[in-house]
């Protein structure tokens, strides 16, 4: 890791396109700025593992219902599609 000293206004410069400047300095945080081509993802790496906790979250509780549904299936439980009051028709 390169760690460097920059004050407000000054610039630090990654390959040929992508510009960071120290825009403000607040107490103990910073306010940069990130002058990028559009195709480069610029995420902040906090919102990014939210992201994807969620998204282990879901797919968790997918594999949960899945595993609810083919226990429910294996029991031999019948279920139903009619609807209460009808009768099914077999002429089909």
């Amino acid at each position: 890791m390169l760690v460097l000293t920059r004050k407000v206004g000054e610039q630090i410069l990654i390959g040929d396109d992508i510009v960071i400047t120290v825009l403000d300095s607040r107490g103990d945080g910073i306010r940069i700025g990130i002058d990028a081509p559009r195709g480069v993802k610029i995420q902040r790496e906090e919102v990014l593992r939210a992201v994807m906790e969620a998204n282990l979250a879901a797919a968790s509780a997918d594999a949960e219902g899945a595993d609810a549904l083919k226990a429910l299936l294996q029991s031999g439980a019948v279920v139903s599609t009619e609807e209460p009051g009808t009768t099914p028709d077999a002429s089909q």
